[in-house]
């Protein structure tokens, strides 16, 4: 709700969401971010792409919204500390049907790729105009530490970001590194050669290929894709999700003699 001091104030547990047309403007997507914490921003409408002050109706233009219906002028996330999850759905902009395809992890045609591609861009961008979040590494980083007692290891002198993490029996668990996008399977964006910070942990075998979805989880980088995978850490990841994964990959490891 926003208070006439010009400030937007989010309750705890309340879902809002952001709507815009890709690129081709033959399809649109649809953000939906939920909060546990009460943020306050500051309204910045020169400057952010995201402010609609004027509602508008979708596709044809870009929207933000409490989920749960209400005043579109909800529309400036800047300095919002923190949100839980954050899902994307991408809709046909003649018909409105759901482009079913975008939620399948199987379905790797140029085409999708193309649209998931096109949609992270996006996220990112929402997420540099929108928010200045605690450091999503920084954020993970303290819970390794704290749950499993853990300190970051750098074994690469030519990589000295890269550190490792470890269990008791010596075996990583976390390998945390930078990554480019090109790397993971996205091209033909603008934003494929930046690098962006992931991390390589064990999972069960028999469950990698339902955990990867080509949006936060993929095939591990550089590492045994039968046993491993990548999640990045950025706006796509569900941080509950990311913990619990590493926590599997605590267990596995650990297993280990």
């Amino acid at each position: 709700m926003h208070d006439l001091a010009g400030n937007s104030r989010f309750a705890r547990g309340s879902a809002y969401t952001c709507t815009k047309t890709l690129p081709d403007s033959a399809f649109y997507v649809v953000l939906t971010i939920s909060c546990s914490h009460i943020s306050s921003a500051a309204h910045n409408e020169s400057n952010n792409p995201y402010d609609t002050g004027a509602a508008h109706n979708a596709p044809s233009g870009e929207t933000c919204a409490p989920a749960c219906g209400g005043d579109r002028s909800h529309s400036n996330f800047a300095n919002s500390r923190d949100f839980d999850t954050l899902t994307a759905s991408v809709y046909d902009a003649a018909t409105g049907d759901k482009y079913a395809l975008f939620e399948v992890p199987a379905a790797h045609g140029s085409f999708v790729v193309q649209i998931r591609e096109q949609v992270l861009s996006i996220i990112e961008d929402f997420r540099s105009c929108c928010f200045e979040t605690t450091d999503l590494k920084e954020r993970y980083v303290a819970f390794l530490k704290t749950r499993f007692g853990v300190a970051p290891e750098f074994p690469w002198a030519d990589t000295p970001d890269c550190c490792v993490f470890r269990c008791k029996n010596n075996k990583w668990f976390a390998l945390l590194m930078q990554v480019k996008y090109k790397q993971l399977g996205f091209s033909g964006t603008e934003n494929n050669e930046e690098a962006v910070w992931a991390v390589n942990m064990k999972a069960a075998h028999d469950e990698i290929p339902s955990l990867i979805d080509k949006k936060s989880v993929f095939p591990a980088w550089h590492m045994n894709k039968k046993h491993w995978i990548t999640v990045l850490l950025s706006a796509v990841t569900d941080f509950e999700r990311l913990c619990t994964l590493t926590e599997q990959s605590y267990k596995l490891v650990s297993s280990k003699r």
